[in-house]
């Protein structure tokens, strides 16, 4: 069997061999065990410059792919928290991480609450924290969960199903302007009045295939592969699980979780998240947040990281082919500078 690798992270200064050789291993072992490789994983393991001996946070944990091949490149010596707010994701990382157990912390919760969670769990500080903001193939396929409009189902798309408010209560409890503006802001979605206008008439709406359908009866179908439905079901998953607010609180806490040189990556997948990420990444590592009037710095304000990916970083055409739900993926990465 022959693995190649395309847009090589030993291209990267910082990607050593030992780690490049300790990827190939593991892309390796995924693939006689026909197991899925997350996203963008030897960039991941560059951008946080993962060594032996270090802790590591993955607030998104899932499967557990990303922090299996950190804990990989450890050897037995690495302590890692995975953070995930769906409680199959944490059994499902339990089951694929019983190898490292000795080494692994799984906590169901919110990266929002990360500095607390990291605070009572001993991870302060850290040397590197992982946020893969993307649905995992799981909570897509699962029936019963909603998020995927390829499966008939309640209209449920909650990561925490012990929280109240579903999908459910977004499109049917929503005043029609506010269902709008909830489709365009989370969704950018330009023809967001028309399919709040819909959903208001066919109420009450209760499956995912029903809202689909009510999208696509008014949305004309593009040249592209992209479902028209799409942008709805991202703005209505985003508003159940506060996932732009989360963000924002999770970024400020890593900051304050991470040792002097430790690194920060974010995965994200659609334009609100990465567009969330390059402004933080951009504000911590300006320092100064003066107004332009104001001639001399008065907020005392000092950079607290460094950008080290000069644009995202993307997958290569070689994984997009294998994993089509990766085109979309963007990485950005940052060091936390001494204080």
């Amino acid at each position: 069997m022959i693995i190649r690798i395309t847009n090589s992270p030993l291209d990267s200064p910082f990607f050593s061999f030992f780690l490049y050789q300790t990827y190939c291993n593991f892309v390796v072992n995924m693939v006689t065990e026909n197991r899925h490789i997350s996203i963008l994983l030897a960039e991941v393991l560059d951008a946080l410059a993962v060594r032996a001996g270090g802790s590591y946070i993955d607030c998104t944990v899932g499967a557990g792919g990303h922090s299996e091949a950190i804990l990989r490149v450890g050897e037995g010596t690495i302590r890692l928290l995975g953070i995930d707010a769906d409680p199959k994701a944490i059994s499902l990382a339990e089951e694929r991480l019983t190898l490292w157990k000795s080494g692994i912390t799984l906590v169901q919760g919110n990266f929002s609450q990360l500095g607390a969670i990291a605070q009572e769990r001993g991870f302060i500080p850290s040397d590197g924290i992982l946020f893969d903001l993307g649905l995992s193939s799981m909570q897509l396929e699962e029936s019963g969960r909603g998020f995927s409009f390829q499966y008939d189902a309640p209209l449920d798309m909650r990561f925490d199903p012990s929280q109240t408010k579903t999908a459910a209560d977004i499109v049917n409890k929503l005043p029609e302007r506010e269902l709008a503006d909830v489709i365009f802001r989370y969704g950018e979605e330009p023809r967001s009045r028309q399919i709040a206008r819909a959903i208001v008439i066919t109420r009450p709406v209760t499956t995912t295939k029903q809202l689909a359908k009510i999208v696509e009866s008014v949305v004309p179908k593009g040249k592209g592969r992209i479902n028209v439905a799409t942008k709805t079901f991202q703005s209505i998953r985003i508003a159940v699980n506060n996932e732009l607010q989360a963000l924002e609180s999770g970024l400020s806490q890593a900051v304050e979780v991470l040792r002097p040189g430790g690194r920060l990556a974010v995965i994200s997948f659609h334009s609100l998240e990465d567009r969330i990420v390059k402004q933080f990444l951009r504000t911590e590592a300006k320092g100064c947040i003066c107004p332009p009037r104001i001639p001399s710095c008065v907020c005392g304000r000092s950079p607290r990281l460094r950008v080290i990916t000069n644009k995202a970083i993307k997958p290569g055409a070689q994984e997009v082919e294998a994993n089509p739900r990766s085109r979309s993926a963007r990485l950005r990465a940052a060091e936390i500078l001494p204080s």
